[in-house]
């Protein structure tokens, strides 16, 4: 009965939708034969239904949601008892050879001790029925605006934005497959107190700043009063630096919002001049230093910032070997580390479908990296790993995500990644060690009793130093 009631809702907002697109064909991202598709052979957030040819990649049977937490610092790996398929090293690359990133196969060619190991792929990424709901709705009515392609999202919600879903669930261009990266569903906020590491090319452990950070992503709030509170952002941080002593007590409080080409809502605190100060500086290629340099400001979680300074041009989907479903990243930074990269032990790869984007610096645009791809996977429309080229069109940098499902709450969690430099050979870790004394992981649906500091005003009164 439940089943039939939920058909029933999603033909009904199916109807509606297509009968908008009639109405407004200037105005809606896909046409009506499209849009018709989700829910059908495509599932309603846009990934294809079923399985692969070979059954590798399975059905999706509507991922992990509700389910309690044992442990309320940690996700617990659901997964834990899964037997690896196989690995995947230098010597048989050849073998997966068209399941293979670029990225992949030059730190397998560059570190005979890099491993893949090979798990079932199992399609955890859970959804709530609102979202779902709302992903419909926005599949003939969102569309890009903006100056220049890829500035903004707007939609037919009151306010002018998107409903609160996946604006593009069937998308056309790379800009529209960037955007459902950040407005993918998540828990609304995700606590982390965590640690990061520099790893140099002979094996020398250099720590970066610890992170007690709430990371936020407001659309998953259901009523939308999270997101009101906090500038309408698709995605913001506040995180509070405990270590060093010399960078204890700064603060960072960033917003992305759906108009990218706006002032950016980003401020930072610190202890020596004991004030907050807008920070617009922190975009594109500005390194950061809180970070030893060796991150870019519009690298972090794959990317975050405005795209303008690129051409994004969506390649299409493919069936990949990726990092996906990996909650190893919680272990403590000693079973995490290794000499010239992660530790191969402690990751999942999975074949998985995953939309390629590529992004090609525009002529006279000014930037670091000449050409960047990022792998977005279709379930959780979230990076799995990108790719950074320099000006000579060598591989520069390769950057893994850790995705893991948050099945209390539903979403995936990946505030954990490491960068790989190929041309210096040191990686940069950030995000790791939950399992450490004081530390912890933990993911809400809401706001709701939480103390965050979501402006400048709230993160001066809260600081210390």
């Amino acid at each position: 009965m439940q089943n039939n009631k939920m058909k029933t809702r999603y033909q009904s907002m199916l109807a509606l939708a297509i009968s908008i697109l009639a109405a407004n064909t200037g105005y809606a991202a896909v046409s009506a034969d499209e849009a018709s598709k989700l829910g059908q052979e495509l599932t309603r957030f846009g990934a294809e239904q079923g399985a692969n040819a070979d059954g590798s990649i399975p059905a999706y049977e509507g991922g992990l949601i509700g389910q309690q937490k044992a442990n309320p610092d940690l996700y617990d790996d659901p997964f834990a008892g899964d037997e690896k398929l196989y690995s995947i090293t230098k010597d048989n690359m050849a073998e997966y050879d068209q399941y293979l990133s670029a990225g992949t196969k030059a730190m397998l060619e560059r570190f005979p001790t890099y491993r893949l190991d090979v798990y079932p792929t199992r399609r955890s990424m859970g959804y709530p029925e609102w979202f779902l709901d709302n992903t419909v709705k926005n599949a003939t009515t969102a569309k890009l605006g903006g100056a220049v392609e890829g500035d903004k999202v707007e939609g037919a919600a009151d306010d002018g934005l998107p409903y609160q879903g996946i604006p593009f669930p069937v998308p056309k261009s790379g800009y529209e497959a960037m955007w459902n990266h950040l407005f993918r569903f998540a828990p609304a906020v995700t606590q982390f107190r965590s640690k990061s590491w520099l790893v140099d090319h002979g094996g020398t452990r250099n720590p970066l700043p610890g992170n007690d950070a709430s990371y936020m992503h407001t659309w998953s709030e259901e009523t939308g009063e999270f997101r009101k509170k906090a500038y309408d952002a698709v995605f913001g941080f506040n995180t509070l630096l405990y270590s060093p002593p010399t960078s204890a007590g700064t603060q960072f409080l960033n917003y992305y919002t759906p108009d990218a080409a706006a002032p950016a809502p980003i401020w930072i605190y610190t202890p020596g001049q004991r004030r907050v100060r807008k920070a617009p500086e922190f975009a594109y290629d500005i390194p950061m230093t809180a970070y030893a340099g060796v991150l870019f400001w519009d690298e972090p979680w794959g990317f975050t910032g405005r795209m303008d300074r690129f051409n994004f041009k969506l390649v299409g989907k493919k069936e990949m070997i990726v990092p996906y479903n990996v909650f190893g990243q919680q272990l403590s930074s000693e079973k995490v580390l290794a000499d010239n990269h992660v530790n191969p032990d402690v990751l999942r790869w999975e074949k998985r479908r995953i939309w390629v984007v590529e992004a090609d610096r525009k002529d006279n645009a000014r930037h670091a990296y000449s050409k960047r791809v990022f792998l977005i996977e279709e379930d959780c429309w979230c990076f799995v790993q990108t790719e950074s080229y320099d000006n000579s069109g060598a591989l520069w940098k390769v950057q893994d995500l850790y995705n893991f499902p948050a099945y209390d709450t539903g979403g995936m969690i990946n505030n954990s990644f490491v960068a790989n430099d190929l041309i210096k050979g040191n990686y940069v870790l950030i995000n790791v060690g939950a399992e450490e004394s004081g530390n912890y992981l933990r993911g809400y649906s809401s706001d709701e009793g939480l103390v965050l500091r979501l402006t400048p005003r709230a993160v001066s009164g809260a600081s210390v130093r």
